[in-house]
């Protein structure tokens, strides 16, 4: 099964901030927000919805093509990606604008504030899908991540045109996007991801209720940070899939995509649902625990280990024959 990730690929500014964004916020003077936050530290790592994928991805030893715009500045991002197994010959290389940057500071409370500028991510409009199908062989299935959202709208209709299976996780574009926008993002897609704050804003936005939504998708998984994930189907029972464990949270950055890479990863093994689920909990696991949404190390045998402690031994002999010992 071959999946193409499009989507940003960006470099990430993480800082900390000891202390809680809510105390600083005066809700009756929201309309006239002014704050500075002193910041501990400063890391820079790779990043970006669609780059993180793909690395969770070839972690666990697929070989995901990634689908997005850079700047000449990517040269060492794309050799560490090709180096951990990411397929990175369908990147459009801008001439003229840098790589995106996220920058982000995280409270005490894992809570966020962040800006992403989209520099050369603004060109991924120009990629056509077709070519890239042609060079692998055919595509199984596409992730419309969050991008620019010309590129996200082009993706989405090229997919229904050619008959492409895809994913809608239109993440955080549904900040910006209106109505109409979500609705032709979301119409017809196979999978349809969001976290619980985005799940009710697409409702919001769109006038859909939960109903309608699952007429227009084959599944809908909501994410919902301690408290798991849950799976929704048109007609059947909502599968809740618990996080793998009990983890020491030092950065949330990224903990989304590790979700979706183990997900994915399920879907080109032929697991079921829940499988596919519990693959993603597991490896999200690993990204909540670091700085960086690239920086966790893995070996195939731990990452059974914590599969099985977390969901049970029939869980990991299902998984194990699609891990290499090594």
């Amino acid at each position: 099964m071959k999946i193409a990730v499009t989507g940003s690929i960006a470099t990430d500014h993480l800082m900390t901030f000891r202390g809680r964004f809510a105390d600083s916020l005066v809700v009756e003077q929201l309309d006239k927000i002014s704050l500075s936050f002193l910041a501990d530290g400063l890391q820079i790592h790779r990043g970006g919805v669609a780059a993180n994928i793909a690395f969770g991805m070839a972690r666990l030893g697929r070989t995901p093509v990634l689908v997005g715009a850079v700047g000449e500045d990517f040269t060492d991002y794309r050799s560490w990606l090709e180096r951990h197994g990411v397929d990175c010959e369908s990147v459009l290389v801008s001439q003229t604008q840098h790589t995106a940057r996220f920058v982000c500071t995280t409270d005490d409370d894992m809570a966020q504030i962040a800006t992403f500028y989209p520099g050369a991510m603004s060109e991924a409009r120009e990629i056509e899908l077709a070519p890239v199908a042609t060079r692998v062989g055919g595509l199984d299935l596409v992730m419309v991540g969050p991008n620019d959202p010309e590129a996200m709208r082009r993706h989405t209709e090229e997919c229904r045109t050619r008959g492409i299976p895809f994913v809608a996780d239109p993440s955080q574009q549904l900040a910006f996007a209106d109505g109409p926008f979500i609705r032709n993002l979301v119409e017809g897609a196979d999978y349809l991801f969001t976290n619980e704050y985005e799940a009710e804003l697409t409702e919001q936005k769109t006038g859909w209720t939960a109903d309608d939504i699952l007429d227009r998708v084959g599944t809908r998984i909501v994410t919902r940070g301690k408290d798991g994930a849950s799976i929704l189907r048109k007609g059947e029972p909502t599968i809740e899939v618990p996080i793998a464990d009990q983890v020491t949270a030092v950065d949330p950055t990224g903990v989304g995509d590790g979700f979706r890479a183990g997900f994915f990863t399920g879907l080109t093994w032929g697991l079921d649902l829940q499988r596919c689920a519990q693959v993603g909990s597991t490896l999200a696991a690993y990204v909540v625990s670091t700085v960086g949404t690239q920086e966790y190390h893995l070996t195939h045998a731990d990452f059974l280990a914590r599969l099985r402690e977390a969901y049970g031994d029939e869980a990991a002999d299902e998984v194990a024959p699609h891990l290499s010992p090594a």
